[in-house]
């Protein structure tokens, strides 16, 4: 079947893949143990804390699409093995990070009562949840540079076929982190019980602990695309302004996405009070861990497609991109199973959570499960076009269905419907047959089967 790889192709694209999901695995199965302790605080103290990350996802969202756009230089240039450009990569991912991450750490300290009260108006316990969000957004805040430079080092890793290194980082980070909220937020073995700021202050020294790893290990490896910070401005102006300008259409493109569902996700946390709040972001915890197939396809499709157009294999790259959408469907069926047989553990995990909080959960988690397979294929369109630099999919697909059909017919649904969170989530996330389906005439076109590295070398 054409759609199809051989075996051998797929062990390959798993050997790239599987480090980013085990990495993601971990990440997000620390956030379930991070909600399971906050849960145990009460609905309203979780229900604070998952809206505070909601707010910060936005800013991660950002963080990741622009070290994304030097990451598709940074796998063309890998498979042209030009070190300088991947230098150049790296230091477009660290100077935008740290300017992006610097804004969010500004309106995280100046205005944090107002950002988390947009997330929760019309909530009936709105007033607690603004109370305890704004402490942890200003504490949780201080982690925003550390994140900076591990995203930077760490998306770079992956893209030049080394996703086992930010694995093991991860994992110690991550360690840290368990271990200081079992500390920290109960108080046990003679720690100061801090709740909810101990949970702030675990994430600060987990972060800490994965930047300086990650700083040691390409220091005393010397890393081909790592530059200190005292190099940073040694920038190829020319190539940087092409990158910004990739950058510009992932970012409108992302930014709309993750603006749009933080606006509907709004309107979800005002159907009702903290046990919708606590529910979905319980749900949204579980959906993570089935999520880190969307980072494996990323990865898998930026290397072995990027490589493949980077070394001026076209038609290798075209074939490669084709059984990489076929795989990506297989994937998503098989993690949509997974996604149905874990609600059976929600009653355990989420013991502590009320009966109407842990039925929100149980409902959103199925209907995501549902949309799985769909998610996974959308994810792999996305990723083939800009491993060859063609970003302007994301605004055909995620500006247009977004601003056009799915935050209106979320509001249409809220305005006229007494529907709660989860049956609105399930009637509006059906635009996404609509990206699906624009996403593949868009693909037909191939603007992505484009050489970067030589584009960069005719265009100096």
């Amino acid at each position: 079947m054409k759609n199809f790889g051989s075996l051998r192709f797929y062990r390959e694209s798993l050997s790239i893949a599987l480090p980013v999901m085990l990495q993601q695995l971990i990440m997000s199965l620390v956030s379930l143990i991070d909600n399971f302790m906050v849960a145990g605080l009460g609905d309203a103290k979780m229900a604070a804390v998952n809206v505070a990350n909601q707010i910060n996802f936005v800013y991660l969202v950002v963080l990741w699409t622009l070290c994304g756009a030097g990451g598709i230089y940074m796998a063309q240039f890998r498979g042209a093995q030009d070190e300088e450009g991947m230098k150049q990569a790296y230091r477009f991912k660290t100077i935008f990070a740290f300017l992006i991450s610097a804004t969010h750490f500004i309106l995280c300290w100046a205005i944090p009562e107002q950002l988390i009260a947009v997330m929760t108006r019309g909530n009936a316990a709105q007033a607690e949840i603004v109370r305890y969000g704004a402490e942890y957004l200003r504490v949780v805040s201080f982690t925003f540079f550390p994140i900076a430079i591990s995203t930077a080092i760490g998306t770079a890793f992956r893209e030049i076929g080394k996703p086992r290194i930010p694995l093991i980082i991860s994992v110690a980070a991550t360690l840290v982190n368990t271990v200081g909220n079992w500390l920290l937020i109960y108080g046990n073995l003679g720690a100061p019980r801090l709740e909810i700021a101990g949970a702030a202050i675990a994430t600060i020294i987990a972060r800490a602990v994965e930047v300086v790893c990650f700083l040691v290990y390409v220091r005393t490896r010397k890393t081909a695309f790592f530059v200190p910070l005292s190099r940073l401005g040694a920038v190829d102006a020319k190539l940087i302004r092409t990158i910004i300008g990739k950058s510009g259409m992932m970012l409108a493109s992302e930014t709309t996405w993750v603006v749009s569902e933080t606006v509907v996700t709004s309107l979800y946390n005002g159907r009702g009070g903290a046990e919708v709040v606590a529910g979905m972001a319980a749900g949204w915890t579980i959906a993570n861990v089935f999520f880190l197939v969307f980072a494996g396809i990323h990865t898998a499709t930026a290397v072995i497609v990027g490589g493949s157009l980077g070394a001026g294999k076209l038609d290798e790259a075209r074939d490669k991109a084709r059984w990489l959408k076929g795989g990506s469907l297989v994937a998503g069926c098989v993690v949509a199973l997974g996604a149905v047989l874990s609600t059976l553990g929600i009653p355990f995990v989420f013991g502590n959570l009320t009966p109407d909080a842990r039925s929100v959960t149980v409902g959103l988690v199925s209907v995501i499960a549902a949309y799985m397979p769909v998610w996974t294929v959308l994810n792999a369109q996305f990723a083939i076009a800009r491993s060859g630099g063609d970003t302007s999919l994301g605004m055909y697909v995620d500006v247009t269905v977004n601003l056009l059909l799915f935050i209106p017919g979320a509001f249409a649904l809220t305005i006229f419907t007494p529907l709660g969170p989860v049956p609105m989530f399930a009637i509006v996330k059906t635009t996404d047959f609509v990206k699906y389906a624009i996403a593949r005439w868009h693909l037909k076109k191939e603007r992505w089967v484009k050489n970067l590295t030589t584009a960069e070398v005719d265009a100096a």
